[in-house]
C-alpha cells in the first residue's frame, strides 16, 4: 500500500525532476519517507520499488540563508566521494525552489546502522564494539588527510581565526539563551579564551563526528559518513576534541542525552587520543582543551534547549530534564581545562 507523501516531499514533482535531470534513474512511481526531521536537515528516504535513494533538504518554514545551505553539503561529499573518506555518492543537486519548495540533494541510499546508544551497542558484544569504534577514529584520521586544494575545497572556509571565532560565536549564543544563573559556565567561556591553543594546518572538518553520524555495515565496517551540514576548513583537532567528549561516560541514569561511552568495549577517551595521534602524525598534546570546548559548546546548546522548553517552543518526552544536565557539562569542560593547565 502506497503511503502518503511526508512534508516537504512531493514524489510526483521529485521524479518529474529526476526523469529530466537523470533519465532512466528511476522506473516508476516514487514512495518517500521522512527518516530524521526537527531542526536539522530533513532526510527521506525514496524508492520506485527497485532502487532507493536519499533526499536531503531543509526544514520546513523560513530559514537563514546560510543557516541550511545544500550546495554546501553537496559540495563536501561530492569532493569526498573519491577519497578515502566513505561517503555517499552524490546524484543531483537541486537550488530551483519550484521543485520542492526549497533546494535539495538526492544521494545514494547506503545500508548500514547509527549505533546512538550503549544498548544498541550490546548485541554487537565488548570486541565488535571496541572494533568499531577504533575504526571511527581511523575514518576522522582518513578525512583530515585530504587535501582540500586537491579536492577542490580550498576556499570552503575561513580557517584564519577558526577557534577565536568559534568561540565568539557560541558565547554569543550563550548570551542569546541566557534565562537563569549558570555558575561557572562564565568562568569557563573566559578561560576557554585565554588559552587558546596554535591551530595545527588546516583541514576539512566535519563538525559533528561521532558514532551515530556514520553507518555501520553488518560487517561493522564505516560504510558512509553522514551529517555534513556544520563541515568546514579548519582545526582538525576540534573533531578529535568532540568524538572525546563523546567517548567519557556521563553516568547519568534516565539521562534523556545518550551516548555510546558506556558500552562495554568501548575505547577510553586516552586510547582514541593515543591512536589518533599516532595515525595522524598531530600532536595533540592540548587536545583538552579541545575536549573542554566540546563540553562549552555542548551545554551552550542543552541551555538553548532549554530555554526553549521554558518558553513552550518544545515537545516531546525528556524536555523537562535537559536543564539539569548543563551544569554537568560545565564541570566536565571546567575539569577537563584544569586537567590541561596542570
Amino acid at each position: 500500500m502506497r503511503q502518503d507523501p511526508p512534508p516537504g516531499l512531493d514524489p510526483e514533482r521529485l521524479r518529474g525532476h529526476l526523469d529530466r535531470a537523470l533519465p532512466g534513474l528511476v522506473g516508476g512511481p516514487l514512495d518517500a519517507r521522512l527518516i530524521e526531521g526537527g531542526r536539522s536537515n530533513l532526510t527521506y528516504t525514496v524508492t520506485d520499488g527497485t532502487g532507493r535513494w536519499v533526499v536531503r533538504r531543509p526544514p520546513l518554514g523560513h530559514v537563514l540563508a546560510t543557516a541550511h545551505d545544500m550546495r554546501r553539503e553537496y559540495r563536501v561529499i561530492a569532493a569526498l566521494h573519491p577519497t578515502a573518506v566513505p561517503v555517499p555518492e552524490p546524484l543531483l543537486l537541486c537550488e530551483d525552489e519550484s521543485v520542492l519548495g526549497a533546494p535539495f540533494y538526492v544521494m545514494e541510499y547506503v545500508a548500514g546502522t547509527p549505533y546512538r546508544t550503549a544498548e544498541q551497542l550490546a548485541p554487537l558484544g565488548p570486541g565488535r564494539t571496541r572494533a568499531a569504534v577504533l575504526a571511527l577514529v581511523d575514518t576522522l584520521v582518513e578525512l583530515h588527510a585530504v587535501d582540500p586544494g586537491a579536492v577542490g575545497l580550498a576556499d570552503f572556509g575561513r580557517p584564519d581565526g577558526f577557534l577565536d571565532r568559534q568561540l565568539r560565536r557560541w558565547g554569543k549564543q550563550l548570551d542569546g539563551s541566557r534565562s537563569r544563573e549558570l555558575p561557572g559556565i562564565d568562568e569557563l567561556h573566559g578561560a576557554l579564551g585565554r588559552s587558546l591553543p596554535l591551530s595545527p594546518a588546516p583541514t576539512v572538518v566535519h563538525g559533528d563526528f561521532r558514532l551515530d553520524n556514520v553507518l555501520l555495515g553488518d560487517d561493522d565496517r564505516i560504510r558512509a559518513v553522514l551529517d555534513w551540514e556544520m563541515s568546514t576548513l579548519g582545526d582538525p583537532l576540534t573533531d578529535l576534541g568532540l568524538l572525546v567528549m563523546y567517548s567519557v561516560p556521563l553516568d547519568l541514569p534516565g539521562s534523556p542525552i545518550s551516548t555510546t561511552a558506556d558500552a562495554a568495549g568501548h575505547p577510553s577517551p586516552a586510547e582514541l587520543i593515543e591512536r589518533y595521534a599516532a595515525a595522524s602524525g598531530r600532536d595533540t598534546s592540548a587536545v583538552a582543551w579541545y575536549t573542554a570546548f566540546a563540553w562549552f559548546k555542548l551545554a551552550v546548546i542543552l541551555e538553548g534547549i532549554h530555554y526553549r522548553y521554558t518558553l513552550g517552543q518544545t515537545v516531546g518526552p525528556g524536555f523537562d530534564r535537559i536543564g539539569d544536565l548543563v551544569p554537568v557539562f560545565i564541570r566536565h569542560g571546567l575539569t577537563t581545562l584544569q586537567l590541561q593547565e596542570g
